[in-house]
């Protein structure tokens, strides 16, 4: 039997492993967190130029639900042309700690891989 959205939600909730994942997870948020990261404060359109291959739709619900969940904070200028700038709160600041350390596994563990065979399978196949 499959669980309701509502006990899907509560289930995330109870995790804060999976709470944090699903605040951050997916293809393009960390990707948005790592450029507002090096960046005080960046333009929309900076940003679409920084992640090859978003759509204007993604980038626009991506930047929204970072947000909504107060990671990210939306500045708007009103100027003629109007300006929106998007950085990290410090909440979403907060978050750039814990993803170091989660890189440096990410390091640590690629490079075990490494030693253990100089090809991945399609090419040890080949050679």
């Amino acid at each position: 039997m499959y669980a309701s959205s509502m006990e899907k939600e509560e289930n995330n909730t109870v995790c804060p492993l999976k709470y944090a994942l699903n605040l951050v997870g997916g293809k393009w948020k960390l990707p948005i967190i790592c450029i507002l990261a090096r960046e005080e404060s960046v333009r929309y359109n900076s940003l679409k130029r920084k992640l090859v291959g978003i759509t204007n739709m993604m980038l626009s619900q991506s930047l929204k639900e970072l947000e909504e969940n107060g990671i990210v904070h939306r500045e708007q200028y009103n100027e003629i042309p109007p300006r929106v700038e998007y950085s990290l709160t410090k909440e979403g600041r907060s978050i750039l700690e814990p993803l170091e350390s989660l890189s440096e596994w990410g390091k640590i563990h690629m490079d075990k891989l490494r030693t253990q065979s100089p090809y991945c399978g399609e090419c040890r196949e080949v050679k």
